[in-house]
């Protein structure tokens, strides 16, 4: 018999944090909102660092990936730590799925399952071209540069013929280690982007993030704010068919969308790692989730 049904999975900075910053709090409340709802469920759930070197992850059914803010800068790590639980345990969401979404070329193979996406140029691990090569190229005048593999905007850079120059050495670099991916500028970001959370394929809330003014990123680490926001169908229905075109379906996800440059409904993020899914907003989410790990 395992010793825990469900291991609730954060980072060692969020587990017992000492200084609780209004955004620390947030996380707390989540992931007790998530206990809370499995407990209720008649479940054994427990609050674990996924880096705790003394845990025996042998001891708990399943492990719900949440709020591992970290593992992008442990990169190396988490892969090693992926491979150990997913022996050991069941990971939630699968671990062929963590793998999967971990990389942006997933959003390449939702286009090809007949998902919208931004254009996008993928510039792969050692590509010897300059930032104003690629520009020229292919045409686009205003572009957004990331990398493949990251998080909280990191390095995420919004490029013109008036800065392309001042970020070619970090470009240059960043290419020798890792893939990274150009897509137009999408203007209709100022307007906001939403995000959508479903559970189990269905829908159950939704955000709207709004960047700071003068700025594109809509992360609240650089300013921007988060608003309840009532979907429409069309968009509802666009979320669920994003989650729909993923094998093996997730528990969770978050689609985080926008209308592109066309003015169609496009995916800018397709979240099944550890995204932020504001239970705080809709608590009755978390009872969902707990249901789809339940069955």
């Amino acid at each position: 018999m395992s010793q825990f049904d469900v291991v609730v999975a954060t980072c060692d900075k969020y587990l017992a944090p000492e200084n609780i910053t209004p955004y620390i709090q947030n996380i707390l409340t989540e992931d007790q909102l998530v206990l809370s709802a499995l407990e209720k469920k008649g479940l054994k759930a427990v609050r674990k660092s996924w880096a705790d070197p003394d845990f025996d992850w042998s001891a708990t059914d399943k492990v719900l990936i949440r709020t591992t803010w970290d593992y992008f800068d442990r990169f190396d790590e988490w892969q090693q730590w992926l491979d150990l639980v997913s022996e050991k345990s069941t990971l939630i969401n699968p671990v062929d799925l963590v793998r999967w979404n971990m990389d942006k070329h997933y959003l390449g193979d939702l286009q090809k399952r007949g998902i919208n996406i931004p254009k996008t140029h993928y510039i792969e691990k050692g590509t010897t071209t300059s930032l104003k090569e690629l520009h020229a190229k292919i045409g686009w005048e205003e572009t957004i540069l990331k990398p493949c593999v990251s998080g909280a905007s990191r390095h995420t850079y919004k490029l013109n013929a008036k800065n392309i120059e001042a970020h070619e050495s970090v470009f240059q670099s960043l290419i020798r280690d890792e893939a990274f991916m150009l897509q137009p500028f999408q203007k209709n970001i100022y307007k906001g982007e939403i995000s959508l959370m479903v559970m189990g394929g269905q829908f159950t809330h939704a955000v709207l993030k709004i960047a700071k003014p003068g700025d594109f990123r809509v992360q609240d680490d650089f300013g921007g704010s988060v608003h309840d926001y009532q979907p429409t169908q069309a968009e509802m229905d666009f979320a669920e068919k994003a989650v729909a075109a993923c094998s093996p379906s997730p528990y969770l996800a978050r689609v985080d969308i926008i209308r592109d440059n066309n003015d169609e409904l496009a995916i800018i993020e397709l979240e099944m790692i550890e995204p932020e899914l504001w239970f705080r907003l809709n608590p009755k989410a978390a009872e969902v989730l707990a249901d789809c790990i339940l069955t």
